[in-house]
């Protein structure tokens, strides 16, 4: 599996489905190469030369999809990196190379205009991936130690975002290129995913409809698919060996997993290996945070006993029915109690947690009957709008209804 091969043939067929393997990964959707006039015209807007492997890259396809993994510290978070899209020339979206470079060149002007200081009228970053208007890939073109290295840039988002982002920021993923590939993986295996969306899901949906509607023969597909997966991050082999925790990156992902499959044995197995659950796992939250938002009680548990870090607002994110001694035991680590989360476990069917809260609550000095009341009130009309709006919710209709059924029997 380690060393998949593809004939000259094999790789001319994959390019007719519109399939490209570049620095050991996989671009499908992928454009034709950039002819020379096009690269010419981008290497003329830039202040220094456009490096050599994307070059490389733009004479096998001028742009594609890729459907990987990837994750940078930026401004203390832990964020996931949206590198969906290699821009191409003619696109009419999101993914238009020449219209992000004349975004950029703007964006220079305007801002060299703004500190008074001259401007070349050249680009020193050249955005060519990314995810709409979000996340964006650039090369650094400025001539300087600098030259080659693949930058992420990613969008802040509004406050209201729990655990996001919520300034602009940017972070470095390799000196090159050929290493911004390589820092490309899959954090589970595509064929035996552990939730409803996961990477790997729209190439092997674009690998189907090939097969289906194209005519991809079915052994060159299974035969891709095997070399595409082979970017699945393997954790179990160092955790096996007693090095995960000199790996944080991998024992995060092995983290993630133990908490995407609920597994507190495994969240023991970290632990006893020495793996580190301090700082953030996903965004800003950190790993309790994330096992209690995504209603893996059984994990978040495991990571309280193993002494895990608990936040001041862990009980803002509670989404179903966690167990009073859970919260018991997250209050007495450092999660402060407040009304919200009493009217979240009251409408998630946990009256018993919720009763444990609002003791904490009246401990602390707040009148809850009257907070609790305001809060519930708006928590019921805001469900009962979604109930009548019958547009598609993650909880469904059932879902609902029971929520405002919880609540609305539910007494202090």
């Amino acid at each position: 599996m380690n060393d998949i091969r593809f004939t000259p043939d094999e790789l001319s067929t994959l390019r007719e489905h519109g399939v490209v393997l570049f620095a050991d990964r996989v671009i499908f959707d992928a454009q034709p190469p950039m002819p020379r006039q096009q690269i010419d015209a981008v290497q003329a807007q830039c202040a220094g030369p456009v490096p050599e492997a994307l070059l490389a890259l733009w004479l096998q396809t001028a742009g594609g999809r890729l459907d990987y993994d990837l994750s940078l510290e930026m401004n203390g978070n832990l964020e996931a990196i949206s590198w969906n899209e290699l821009f191409w020339n003619g696109s009419d979206g999101y993914h238009d190379l020449q219209g992000w470079i004349a975004h950029e060149l703007e964006l220079a002007e305007e801002a060299a205009q703004e500190g008074g200081t001259a401007w070349s009228g050249k680009l020193t970053h050249l955005p060519f991936g990314g995810f709409e208007y979000t996340d964006r890939i650039y090369a650094v073109v400025e001539p300087g130690a600098g030259h080659g290295q693949v930058i992420a840039w990613k969008k802040g988002l509004p406050p209201a975002w729990t655990h996001a982002l919520h300034e602009d920021s940017v972070n470095t993923i390799a000196p090159d290129l050929m290493g911004a590939f390589a820092a490309l993986h899959l954090e589970e295996d595509p064929l035996a995913p552990t939730g409803d969306y996961f990477s790997g899901q729209t190439l092997l949906e674009y690998l189907d409809d090939r097969h289906e509607e194209h005519g991809l023969d079915l052994d060159l597909m299974d035969k891709l698919v095997a070399f595409y997966s082979r970017a699945v991050a393997d954790w179990r082999s160092p955790l096996a060996a007693g090095t995960l925790r000199h790996q944080p990156s991998l024992a995060r992902v092995a983290l993630r997993h133990a908490i995407a499959t609920d597994d507190a044995e495994l969240v023991a197995e970290l632990a006893a290996a020495g793996v580190d659950f301090d700082g953030p796992l996903q965004g800003s939250a950190l790993a309790t945070d994330v096992a209690v938002g995504h209603g893996a009680f059984a994990a978040a548990a495991a990571l309280v006993r193993a002494g895990a870090p608990v936040a001041a607002d862990a009980l803002r994110n509670i989404d179903g029915q966690i167990a009073p001694e859970l919260t018991s035991a997250l209050l007495a680590n450092g999660a402060e109690p407040n009304v919200a989360a009493i009217v979240k476990c009251a409408a998630c069917g946990a009256p018993a947690s919720a009763h444990l809260i609002a003791d904490a609550c009246a401990r602390a000095g707040i009148d809850v009957q009257p907070a609790f009341t305001a809060d519930r009130d708006a928590m019921l009309l805001e469900l009962k709008t979604t109930l009548a709006d019958k547009h598609g919710h993650y909880l469904g209709q059932e879902g609902l209804a029971e929520r405002i059924e919880h609540l609305q029997t539910f007494q202090l």
